[in-house]
């Protein structure tokens, strides 16, 4: 449900000052929903994302920068060739469309593309939204929408989000595309990078879904998204139908466990600001100043994640070994804690964690020992 209009606008004036004065927002994409919705419990990632703070230039003013991200190759070739899958209005993207996902429909002769031009992303969204609410309407044609643009609210918060294309079916149903650079080989890619991928379509889904909502009767919106990569080594655009509906479900899930934005700010001491113009020290006291769940896997999907680690290792944290490890430890949340009660020292010994400890110190005694003789 969206803020009231006084309440929005104060959250929205509170999110400007923790950004700095004169500083854009940076959008929140479907890449870093997903990547917060896989670590729900960072109230760090939630009210930076949400104020729309820079992380790639405040990791850098922290002294910690980021590997993170896409090279300008990577961007470049993706480009050219998602250019080239939606060449002559998108006539190879709906056949391969109609090839994985929907046989029974008419081949798609000619398609409608409408313009979603529109000033800013609250004009692009209502567009996008007539423009689906047309292809609905009017069934037996297929549509194809080339960068709509979609919101999702976020933890009291709104995401614009841009999928890279929607099509409407003859049939009235709404599917997502997403245009990948890397390849298909023998038709397979790396696991990790489509389930990358289909957490991203997941995002999409479900901003989809809230559309559909609107409308009566509303329209499918299909669990069945369609990849589309080069083909081997070639530039070639080929495709797969990948079923999001478990990514779907637990970003779903994880998105409304999210601490509501404007709960995390209310907490801030006043007058704290991210900008990365300010000095190191008072910086970093601003960052610090709101908690946060570093996990290896922040790694691969946030421009903090160096910053954290270091910050988590100072502290002797579990989750540094990975969540697995701290989920088996119980309630040793530090490296000290677990030595200290697999040395006896510390510890309920009636805890499994502690018990498994003690047990597997004493095996390794014994090992060593042995191994001396």
């Amino acid at each position: 449900m969206p803020l009231p209009r006084t309440r929005g606008t104060a959250l929205r004036h509170r999110l400007a000052e923790l950004r700095g004065p004169d500083v854009p927002a940076k959008a929140l994409d479907a890449r870093a929903l997903a990547a917060l919705a896989a670590n729900p419990g960072c109230a760090r990632r939630a009210i930076l994302d949400g104020a729309g703070v820079n992380k790639a230039a405040l990791a850098s003013a922290l002294g910690a920068p980021s590997a993170f991200g896409q090279s300008q190759f990577a961007l470049t070739r993706g480009n050219a060739f998602e250019a080239r899958v939606k060449a002559d209005g998108g006539a190879e993207l709906l056949r391969l469309v109609h090839e994985k996902l929907d046989r029974a429909a008419e081949p798609p002769a000619e398609a409608r593309v409408p313009d979603l031009t529109a000033t800013g992303p609250q004009g692009r969204t209502a567009r996008t939204a007539l423009e689906l609410r047309e292809a609905t309407a009017h069934p037996g044609a297929w549509t194809l929408l080339d960068h709509p643009m979609l919101a999702l609210d976020v933890a009291g918060s709104p995401a614009f989000l841009e999928p890279d294309a929607v099509v409407v079916h003859p049939d009235g149903s709404w599917t997502v595309v997403e245009i990948k650079s890397f390849p298909l080989l023998d038709g397979s890619a790396d696991p990790a990078k489509v389930g990358a991928a289909a957490r991203q379509a997941a995002v999409y889904v479900l901003a989809l879904e809230e559309v559909a909502a609107q409308l009566d009767p509303s329209p499918r919106v299909r669990h069945r998204v369609l990849l589309v990569c080069p083909r081997d080594f070639s530039n070639l655009p080929a495709a797969s139908a990948v079923d999001i509906r478990k990514q779907r479900a637990v970003t779903a899930r994880q998105l409304a466990r999210l601490t509501r934005i404007e709960d995390i700010a209310d907490e801030l001491p006043e007058g704290t600001c991210f900008s990365p113009e300010l000095p190191t020290d008072e910086l970093t006291s601003a960052v610090e100043s709101v908690p946060a769940t570093y996990a290896p896997e922040c790694l691969s999907a946030c421009e903090l994640a160096f910053h954290c680690r270091g910050r988590s290792r100072e502290e002797g944290a579990v989750t540094t070994l990975g969540r697995p490890a701290r989920a088996e430890l119980g309630g040793l949340a530090t490296v000290e804690d677990v030595l200290a009660a697999a040395r006896g020292e510390a510890g309920d010994p009636g805890d499994p964690a502690v018990a498994a400890l003690r047990r597997a110190a004493a095996l390794r005694a014994e090992a060593l020992e042995a191994a001396c003789r």
